[in-house]
């Protein structure tokens, strides 16, 4: 029986450590999503480069190619399949796809600390670079000829959606509960990471016990990784940021150190209602957040969601892919610190 993995035993790990098992296979991947787009649309050729070359870590292909590893192993299967790759590229161009019909959602210039598609080529551009990536991604969807995947990956994209259209529908709500916001960042953040973990275990043929594993990994390793962002927004610097601090507070979006901070401090709500009319009012805000232990309930919050990730891996055989899939709950709760 393997012992129990905790996130006090957990193994320092960099990001390149973590990938390294699976770096060819992200070497590979990265090549093939700049030809899916550039070769039908010379024109969409620079906006792709510009999208899948702008830095970026590309944490959830490298789940995938580790869980597609990890699961193949324990299924007794020699390698990979194509679908277990193919499955990689389509969930980045989701994913890339959501980030820049963001960004022109949100108007933002930067993205990575290079220019967003939107800034370089125009709102128009980026609106079809992102539709063409979602349809693109559909189309290889349907091709992978797998129902449960096409189902699980499909009502993502209705995911993201659902998540936008809450957040904006909810703005300086102050009755939002932890369980609502919780909900929104699952579908914002988590929904992508447990379906194509999920999906890269059925293409290694897994029992339902071993594919719901998966699913509870990315779930909650998603859910940890925003509820981290969500904190940082207001411990880190505006330079660290790429915006100013307390962004989220400022245009309304209630996350959980707020959530947390009204519980104990209920002037907050009174300033939150007033939408900041006042002078200085934000800037009394982010001193409540900071001062009320809202930041250190959602610093629980997190650890809590990044124990359950790692619960989640205890059927998986021991290894290089195994450690480098609870070195990532490391990596995304050490940001916090």
């Amino acid at each position: 029986m393997n012992a129990p993995l905790t996130l006090e035993t957990l193994p320092a790990m960099s990001i390149s450590e973590i990938t390294a098992p699976v770096a060819d296979d992200m070497a590979t991947m990265n090549q093939n999503l700049l030809n899916v787009v550039g070769e039908r649309h010379p024109m969409l050729k620079a906006a792709a480069e510009q999208i899948f070359g702008a830095g970026g870590k590309k944490l959830r292909p490298m789940l995938i190619f580790l869980v597609s590893h990890a699961t193949a192993e324990l299924g007794g299967l020699k390698e990979l399949t194509p679908q277990h790759r193919q499955l990689a590229e389509i969930t980045e161009m989701i994913h890339t796809a959501s980030l820049v019909h963001d960004d022109v959602l949100d108007e933002c210039d930067l993205r990575r600390g290079k220019a967003t598609v939107n800034s370089k080529y125009g709102t128009r551009m980026a609106v079809l670079a992102g539709d063409y990536l979602f349809a693109q991604s559909s189309w290889f969807l349907a091709n992978l000829d797998d129902l449960e995947v096409i189902k699980l990956i499909s009502q993502v994209i209705a995911d993201f959606a659902n998540g936008e259209i809450s957040q904006a529908a909810s703005l300086f709500d102050c009755d939002v509960t932890l369980e609502t916001y919780m909900e929104k960042s699952f579908y914002k953040t988590a929904s992508l990471i447990a379906a194509s973990c999920r999906s890269a275990a059925v293409f290694s043929g897994m029992p339902e016990e071993v594919k719901e594993d998966m699913f509870n990994y990315g779930k909650h390793l998603g859910l940890a990784f925003q509820v981290v962002d969500d904190i940082l927004d207001f411990t880190q610097t505006e330079e660290q940021l790429g915006k100013p601090r307390g962004q989220d507070m400022a245009s309304g979006n209630l996350t959980c150190p707020i959530i947390f901070t009204m519980q104990k401090n209920p002037e907050l709500r009174d300033i939150l209602e007033s939408e900041f009319q006042e002078d200085d009012s934000l800037e009394t805000a982010l001193d409540m957040v900071m001062k009320s232990g809202g930041i250190e309930m959602a610093m629980d919050l997190a650890r809590e969601e990044g124990q359950l990730a790692l619960d989640s891996l205890k059927r998986l055989p021991d290894g290089e892919m195994k450690d480098s899939l609870s070195a990532m709950v490391g990596y995304v709760l050490e940001r916090i610190y």
